[in-house]
């Protein structure tokens, strides 16, 4: 079993920046960031192998970047120019192996509690 703690969530203005980390109590090969919002599903919003491959959501591309750090077991979403529309609670994800579909949350085993995160306008 994997334990995910988040960290980093809270209110931001619109166009402000956020940092959102996460720890894994052991090493893991795949993690990725999710968000939901009131009244939608789980979505995907970036996601990361420890060979360092990436994947984004369009919503987010060129203004979120993710990174991981396979000697702490951690991965780190830096969040700028944020938008009102990416108001949501922010879960981290992982799994052993490499998902196929890297932004679909049924391919992650594991699950954080999840982050806050709300833009006002």
């Amino acid at each position: 079993q994997v334990q995910l703690v988040e960290s980093g969530g809270g209110p931001v203005q619109a166009g402000g920046s956020l940092r959102l980390s996460c720890a894994a109590s052991r090493y893991t090969y795949s993690m990725g960031w999710f968000r939901q919002a009131p009244g939608k599903e789980r979505e995907g919003v970036a996601a990361i192998d420890s060979d360092g491959s990436t994947g984004y959501a369009d919503s987010v591309k060129g203004r979120f970047t993710i990174s991981k750090d396979n000697t702490k077991n951690s991965v780190t979403l830096q969040m700028n120019s944020l938008k009102p529309e990416d108001t949501a609670m922010y879960f981290c994800a992982a799994n052993y192996f490499r998902p196929r579909a890297v932004l679909n949350p049924g391919e992650y085993r594991f699950w954080g509690q999840g982050t806050q995160v709300t833009v006002s306008s």
